[in-house]
Formats: structure tokens, C-alpha cells, sequence
């Protein structure tokens, strides 16, 4: 496991563009944590290292389900708060998502955990380290990555 703390918003998306920079396609990242820990800042970095462009205006697709996003791949993020049970996340096509021209990114993952069973993912964990920081670990990362 890789830990990393962020102290603000603007360090959360630049380690997700970190991340991003980094992403070949094909890849699959389920992140967990509550209300108020970074998922969706660190989709937008990660959307900004992709090269989407206006990836500043990335939000959670938490009443629309999926949104998509084109950088260097298709991008598909997923949030999976809403659903009732994983049949709808089955549902939405993840299957069709997933492959090596687009990268999957799931906002409350723990949700679906079933369903990602056969998926090698990667895992990130998000939890608050104090008011405004994060601590942020990420689990069975590719070995082309370096965070």
C-alpha cells in the first residue's frame, strides 16, 4: 500500500494528475471514502493528467450515474452512491466501459464490491487526517505508476 497525505483541494487534484499522467488505459479504479474526502478531486486531477481538457468543471455524477470524459482515452466516472443494489451498476454497461482504450473510475466503490471482484482494480481509500487534510492509500497499483 501507498499512503499519501494532502493538506488542500489543489494537492488532492495534483496527485490525481499525478496519477493520470501515468494511466496507459485499460485500467479500472474503484475509490471508497465518505462524504468529504477528496473522491472527486482526485478524479478531477486524474482527469487533467488523462488530458481532458476543462477538467476543472468535473463534478460527481451522483443523479446521472456515469459521465464521460475524452482525454488521451475515454474516460467513463461512475458514481455508484444512488444504486440499489449492484445489478444496476451491472446494469449502466461497466462491462462495455472497461477495456484498453478507456479508463473506469468509481466514486463509492464499496457499493459494488461484488461486482469488482474479477476486476483487477485499483483500490484508493480516502479518509479525513484533520480538517483539511486527507490521507489517501492506494492498493495494487500497476508497477509503470509511481505516486
Amino acid at each position: 500500500m501507498v499512503e499519501i497525505i494532502t493538506n488542500s483541494a489543489k494537492e488532492t487534484i495534483a496527485l490525481g494528475k499525478k496519477l493520470g499522467e501515468q494511466l496507459k488505459g485499460g485500467e479500472v479504479i474503484a475509490l471508497r471514502g465518505n462524504l468529504g474526502t477528496g473522491k472527486t478531486h482526485l478524479i478531477k486531477g486524474i482527469a487533467a493528467g488523462a488530458g481532458v481538457e476543462e477538467s476543472d468543471i468535473i463534478n460527481s455524477p451522483t443523479f446521472v450515474l456515469v459521465n464521460e470524459y475524452q482525454g488521451r482515452f475515454m474516460l467513463f466516472h461512475i458514481d455508484a452512491y444512488r444504486l440499489e443494489n449492484e445489478k444496476d451498476f451491472e446494469h449502466l454497461g461497466f462491462d462495455d466501459m472497461t477495456g484498453p482504450g478507456s479508463v473506469v473510475l468509481i466514486e463509492w466503490a464499496d457499493k459494488v464490491e461484488n461486482v469488482l471482484e474479477g476486476v483487477n482494480a485499483i483500490d484508493v481509500s480516502l479518509y479525513h487526517d484533520g480538517t483539511h487534510s486527507r490521507k489517501i492509500g492506494f492498493n495494487n497499483l500497476p508497477g509503470y505508476v509511481r505516486l
